[in-house]
């Protein structure tokens, strides 16, 4: 069986691209197609795992298309497998989104995004009644309209009532309890949000309720939501995140590598050591349960782009080795302006300086890395950028949880060169 669906595959990936354009609603398409003959020829999840495994080890030689297609496959297998109710939230920010949710045919960088998502979670749960899902699109103050934009999109092509945008600006003016700290919009990137769309979801009680949270391109594909779903429901979790770092991942980044968010992986390990266990806490991917995001909701302090690793935080802290860590396929997204271009890595980490400080037992090694990350600048930060140390540039993420070969005192003397 699992020859013929290596051979299957083999067939079908001499005529596909080595890569994704995501404003090829075409594309996107082809790989649920191609998703939907592996569960043909694939009667079990088992045999789609040792395929997944397979082409792991010969990355190049597949198009992501297949190792995507793969990873839709699996994920929609294990769903089939469960026999309770579960429900899905689905949410993510907007942010100077208005080019990239209009379609390809209206701007060079239109992704559509919106109405891809709905189709991408209709056909996770195609024929499956055991579960329902929800999303609620939450504009972060776009000065381009973005919720606006995404609120008309909705009117026109979308007849159903379990899609919903809601705006930031108008949860900090009714004072709503999760943003009670916020004074106005500039306050939140993302994070503000994020956790905005989660309370809203989490509202109401239903049973095996999962609250996904997601970025706005289309980066990372819904359908494979099921196997962050699969962790949560059959091995307990209360968080799965999707990984670009595991040995099955497959995450095209065209035209360039990202050795500095290696060096900020390797710092936050340095400050946060109860969720070492994992390295990707940026994919953007991640999962909780309802019950879970209840709890690690209120009293956060990071609102902007650091406040994913707060709440895996406070996840742990509320129940130790809760979160599980799962291989994605995806690609980044064409370059359009939006929230991520904001991102700075140094911005992070200083923010999680200050969630050390809140979270962790002070020891000598978190007190020295904390006081040096307080005192980086921007300068700093890029000349540590252009001179990473080999053994982080070279070095897996997931062995910084036991690596700290590096000390303040090699990153100081960098500086001083």
């Amino acid at each position: 069986m699992i020859q013929d669906m290596l051979i299957l595959l083999k067939g079908l990936n001499n005529d596909l691209p080595v890569s994704i354009k995501l404003t090829d609603t075409g594309i996107l398409s082809r790989v649920t197609e191609i998703a939907d003959k592996i569960l043909e020829t694939a009667p079990l999840t088992v045999e789609i795992e040792d395929v997944e495994e397979l082409l792991s080890k010969q990355k190049n030689d597949f198009s992501l298309i297949i190792h995507l297609a793969v990873k839709l496959a699996k994920s929609k297998k294990i769903l089939q497998a469960i026999s309770e109710k579960v429900h899905l939230s689905i949410i993510f920010a907007i942010y100077k989104e208005h080019q990239r949710i209009l379609t390809a045919n209206n701007h060079p960088n239109g992704e559509d995004f919106l109405h891809q998502k709905i189709e991408q979670i209709n056909w996770l749960f195609e024929g499956n009644t055991n579960f329902s899902w929800d999303m609620y699109v939450v504009d972060d103050g776009c000065p381009d309209n973005s919720g606006t934009i995404a609120q008309k999109i909705l009117n026109e092509r979308y007849d159903k009532k379990n899609v919903k945008v809601l705006f930031l600006e108008d949860a900090i003016e009714k004072k709503v309890p999760v943003v009670k700290d916020l004074k106005n919009v500039n306050e939140s990137r993302k994070g503000g949000s994020i956790e905005f769309g989660i309370w809203t979801a989490t509202q109401i009680e239903r049973p095996n309720h999962i609250v996904l949270y997601t970025d706005a391109d289309l980066s990372i594909h819904l359908g494979q939501a099921g196997l962050l779903i699969d962790s949560i429901i059959n091995e307990g979790k209360n968080a799965a995140i999707g990984s670009r770092w595991k040995d099955t991942s497959v995450f095209l980044q065209p035209g360039k590598t990202n050795p500095e968010e290696k060096l900020f992986i390797y710092l936050w390990k340095r400050l946060i050591p109860q969720i070492n266990y994992i390295a990707d806490t940026q994919c953007g991917f991640n999962a909780f349960t309802a019950e879970n995001a209840r709890k690690i909701l209120f009293g956060t302090i990071a609102k902007q782009f650091a406040f994913d690793i707060e709440l895996l935080l406070k996840t742990e802290i509320f129940k130790h080795n809760s979160i599980s860590e799962i291989a994605i396929a995806g690609i980044k997204s064409a370059k359009a302006l939006t929230t991520d271009d904001l991102r700075s890595y140094l911005d992070m980490l200083k923010m999680i300086a200050n969630l050390y400080f809140k979270y962790t037992p002070e020891n000598d090694e978190g007190d020295e890395f904390a006081g040096f990350i307080e005192n980086l600048t921007k300068d700093d930060w890029e000349k540590l950028a252009k001179n990473i140390p080999e053994p982080i540039k070279d070095g897996n993420p997931y062995e910084f949880k036991v690596y700290n070969g590096i000390k303040v005192s090699d990153l100081k003397a960098i500086l001083n060169k």
